[in-house]
């Protein structure tokens, strides 16, 4: 796009119910203007008074995402950079908690010269000033705004928009309105009524959609999309079906088939090639109809009840299918029904993943987990709070430390193999003890993990408070262990590794944050390999049974 055009805005927006797909939405968006040519990116405003989801429990928000910078921010900032393949940052993320915290700062600064503070202009202000900010930089800027229409928390932002589209023109704003399309199986038709409600509550803030995407079941006929073109006032051809598909990245080819990137240049009066979705057309294929069969995967975690909790595991490990042309079936096994059950049944899965979280609760299911891995062979990764167990775990049945535990655990550990560094004392602000975002790692001469990064020196984003206790350090390579990666000065343990395992390697970073579909993280596409070579191992060693996986179905109700 030309230096001297202005950047365009997509705003897309929600009804009917939460829930619908408004993250993938912008994301597929976000691809099919990116394989046009466009230097795109997409942020999130959530209208939560939080001023990020840092404190917010696993099972109420879900994943918690960490951009380079060390943003704590929306699962939904995790799509977006899988979809665009660029990395964001705290700028792409805002909710109603920092905005009225900006507001507040500056208030009490004397920078509104004694006017009374308002919504209207302050609040609005501070939004189009959040939307302003992304511009310079890029040729269209996706903003999603969390919620639904018809929310109070959500009535600043549409508000916003509605004066930002004013001044910045229509003809550089473009309204995407998502909404659902039921399915009545008593009457056996799809109604429309719901669509129509949604796009005149949101007309009445001032604001008609130019495009609507409808979540629906069943096939739109062309007599429903001039039924729902009518009653909300946008063409025909602008009414786009949205159904369910196998693969999340399976949805900008069928926005393409609909001509959606068409519709929306049309719109913004832009010109560009077309794309060439070849490559991801090929990488979707390759998730559909695996060449090799599939592979089942354990992951141990604390918070299996919500898979949202773990979402960019599942992608990266995805990811890591798609690498090795195989698909990859993730059975969510509760750390805590571990302690109940032993671990044991794992043994008829191809690896085991254990992720990062914060609590003692289910720990020692997890170092369960940790010793029946390592014990008996199955490929195990180990992510952050993962690599914490192995090494509370290693200390225990290895060095003979039987004490051995975290100080987040335990306080009173005779050997805390795991605890805070020395500079984290005394720092009582939630998060502030946290590392945050993305540091370097220098990889050891020799080691797994660089062999399979091909480097020797790697960034990865970190979210978590304690570190490798360095004290035990010497202990625990002295029986075996490995710490093949390290902070440039040496002084944190980044990666550790058992060389005489078919695959042993935990990090204290969460690389799944760095995957995307069409440049799977090497540690994943390691792992699934390994995981894929282990069960076929067994198959060829005892291919009448498959006890190991039945006990797995039975003991954790495996959901896929």
């Amino acid at each position: 796009m030309s230096d001297a055009s202005p950047t365009r805005y997509i705003f897309v927006t929600g009804g009917v119910v939460s829930s619908l797909g408004k993250g993938i939405a912008a994301a597929s968006i976000g691809r099919l203007l990116v394989e046009r040519g466009f230097d795109v990116t997409i942020q999130k405003f959530d209208p939560y008074i939080n001023v990020d989801p840092g404190t917010m429990s696993p099972f109420q928000h879900g994943e918690v995402y960490v951009t380079d910078d060390g943003a704590e921010t929306d699962l939904d900032l995790g799509h977006y950079e899988r979809f665009i393949g660029e990395s964001l940052s705290q700028s792409n993320n805002v909710t109603t908690g920092r905005i009225y915290q900006d507001i507040i700062t500056k208030e009490r600064r004397g920078d509104f010269l004694g006017s009374t503070v308002q919504v209207i202009p302050h609040v609005t202000d501070q939004i189009k000033a959040y939307l302003r900010r992304l511009a310079p930089s890029h040729d269209i800027v996706i903003t999603e705004i969390g919620g639904t229409v018809g929310d109070i928390e959500s009535l600043p932002f549409l508000e916003a928009l509605r004066q930002f589209r004013q001044d910045v023109g229509k003809e550089n704003t473009l309204f995407v309105h998502l909404t659902l399309i039921p399915h009545l199986a008593a009457a056996g038709e799809l109604k429309t009524k719901p669509t129509q409600h949604s796009v005149r509550e949101l007309m009445e803030t001032g604001i008609q959609p130019d495009i609507l995407i409808c979540r629906t079941e069943h096939p739109l006929t062309d007599e429903i999309r001039r039924k729902i073109a009518r009653f909300c006032n946008v063409d025909v051809g602008h009414v786009i079906e949205s159904r369910d598909v196998e693969t999340i990245y399976e949805v900008p080819l069928r926005y393409r088939e609909q001509h959606l990137d068409d519709h929306i240049l049309d719109l913004l009066s832009l010109e560009a090639p077309e794309p060439d979705l070849s490559d991801w057309i090929a990488m979707v294929d390759r998730i559909k109809r695996p060449e090799k069969g599939s592979v089942r995967i354990a992951v141990v975690g604390k918070y299996t009840a919500l898979v949202d909790a773990y979402k960019s595991i599942a992608e990266a490990l995805g990811h890591g299918g798609i690498a090795n042309d195989v698909g990859v079936e993730i059975d969510w096994v509760s750390s805590e029904e571990l302690e109940d059950r032993g671990p044991r049944f794992l043994d008829g899965y191809g690896g085991v993943l254990i992720p990062g979280g914060f609590g003692v609760r289910g720990t020692e299911g997890m170092v369960d987990a940790v010793r029946f891995a390592r014990e008996s062979g199955l490929p195990f990764l180990g992510i952050c709070l993962g690599l914490q167990c192995a090494i509370i775990e290693f200390a225990r049945n290895v060095c003979g430390l039987e004490e051995s535990h975290s100080h987040e655990f335990n306080k009173e550990t005779t050997d805390p193999v795991i605890s805070l560094m020395d500079a984290q004392y005394n720092v009582t602000e939630m998060g502030g003890t946290m590392r945050l975002g993305a540091y370097p790692c220098r990889l050891q001469e020799g080691s797994h993990a660089r062999e399979l990064y091909e480097a020797t020196e790697v960034s990865e984003r970190h979210r978590h408070r304690y570190e490798v206790n360095n004290e035990y350090r010497d202990d625990l390579g002295q029986n075996g262990m490995r710490f093949s990666g390290l902070s440039p000065d040496g002084g944190l343990v980044e990666i550790v590794e058992l060389p005489d395992h078919p695959f042993f390697i935990a990090t204290q970073f969460h690389p799944e944050l760095r995957s995307r579909p069409m440049s799977p993280h090497p540690l994943f596409t390691a792992f699934v390999a390994a995981a894929d070579q282990r069960m076929r191992q067994r198959q060829d060693e005892a291919p009448a049974t498959r006890q190991g996986i039945d006990v797995s179905e039975e003991a954790v109700g495996a959901a896929r």
